[in-house]
């Protein structure tokens, strides 16, 4: 594996985040370790603990356990499940998305520019494929993953052709899923400069079969929980729909207002952290020119109270 291709989006404002503290930082999503790499190299009094459900990461957690063998830990598991570790943390840092190395390794299917089989899973020896899901999804199924979670304006001509002709056709690889998008659908009509007409479909599969809407929901719950007092939670997004529900989540622990789901007047509940960022960092252009990847990169940080 190539380490020069993976390259942590936001990292000067993860570090700012992170400076000040020395007790154990949880890395929730290790990945290629380009964060906890840097806040180690940063930060001699810090130790890491890194978890990843991807098991290519346990290889990549071999080098940095090697040069920071006695600060630093991996496991392998989803950052959902965190609260198994069964211990208090100074600091967290959650980095949503897919890394560089899994959209670079044709073979895990996750991009739509490399022809590969057809799977997305974050864990290859664990759930449904991208292929299965698209042979085997319900309707409804299909709608959830193309029109909620791809947020694709188009999904009713994807849904209709997926089911009218599935099996007709073959979803072996992401090229063959690419070319049924642009043949037989709407989207081969997408004009929209700088963005594939396959991107939101292939955002939309790859959310649904991970489950990771749920899982960023049961994770920052179980996050905050294992948040010692003072301590700096971290997350960084990569689309509105991660974004909506980590913001929702720091505005609640923050106290700010809340509509309540019957409709009654706005509470107030007290606030358990406070907002370290006014307003989420982004990438710069520099960063963007360098690692186009970073563009729609969102970081947002709250501080429990004591």
């Amino acid at each position: 594996m190539d380490k020069l291709k993976h390259v942590p989006v936001l990292k000067d404002a993860v570090l700012g985040c992170f400076k000040d503290i020395n007790g154990t930082l949880l890395d929730a999503t290790f990945g290629g370790g380009g964060h906890a790499t840097a806040i180690l190299e940063q930060n001699k009094h810090i130790r890491i603990i890194g978890l990843d459900t991807d098991p290519d990461a346990i290889l990549r957690a071999k080098d940095v356990k090697y040069k920071f063998y006695k600060r630093f830990q991996f496991f392998h598991c989803n950052f959902s499940h965190l609260k198994l570790l069964c211990r208090e943390f100074d600091g967290i840092l959650i980095d949503l998305g897919v890394s560089s190395f899994q959209l670079d390794q044709a073979q895990r299917g996750f991009s739509f520019q490399h022809d590969g089989p057809l799977d997305m899973r974050m864990n290859s020896n664990e759930g449904m494929s991208a292929k299965t899901f698209l042979k085997t999804g319900s309707e409804k199924e299909l709608i959830k993953a193309i029109r909620d979670f791809g947020e694709e304006p188009q999904w009713r001509s994807v849904v209709k052709q997926i089911l009218y002709l599935r099996h007709l056709t073959s979803f072996e690889t992401t090229f063959d899923l690419v070319h049924f998008l642009l043949e037989h659908t709407s989207l081969r009509r997408s004009k929209k400069p700088g963005i594939h007409p396959a991107t939101r479909v292939f955002q939309g599969i790859r959310i649904y079969i991970n489950q990771e809407l749920d899982h960023l929901q049961n994770g920052l719950t179980k996050a905050f929980v294992c948040l010692s007092p003072n301590g700096i939670l971290a997350v960084i997004t990569f689309h509105s729909l991660e974004d909506r529900i980590v913001k929702q989540f720091f505005n609640e622990k923050c106290g700010k207002s809340l509509h309540c789901l019957d409709a009654e007047p706005r509470q107030f509940k007290q606030a358990q952290a406070s907002l370290m960022l006014k307003k989420p960092v982004v990438a710069d252009d520099n960063e963007i020119s360098s690692n186009p990847r970073s563009r729609s990169a969102k970081l947002r940080a709250i501080r429990k109270n004591l």
